[in-house]
């Protein structure tokens, strides 16, 4: 799977988890020069406490538009840090 934004590939691996309709990378997939931390923290109730990235690519910013759990609740302890897209960011093989 490749995650795909601004013509610039993010992320690619072939061990995605599939959550919810929504493809989790790997930490070690993740292009890292294109991720910034966000203050941008929501909650689910099973998973636990996300955190967000922005994505800057070519001067163009895509806030909050990945998150991961860095300290996932026990029954998502398999996601812990992998990390998931959103925000016209494109998921596919």
């Amino acid at each position: 799977m490749k995650a795909i934004w601004n013509d610039t590939i993010l992320a690619e691996s072939d061990e995605t988890i599939v959550i919810e309709g929504n493809h989790y990378f790997p930490p070690s997939s993740i292009n890292k020069e294109y991720f910034t931390k966000s203050n941008t923290h929501t909650i689910c109730p099973w998973k636990g406490e996300a955190s967000y990235y922005n994505i800057v690519v070519e001067d163009k910013d895509n806030i909050d538009a990945a998150w991961y759990y860095p300290e996932a609740k026990d029954m998502a302890k398999k996601i812990e840090n992998y990390v998931a897209f959103w925000k016209g960011v494109e998921v596919k093989e």
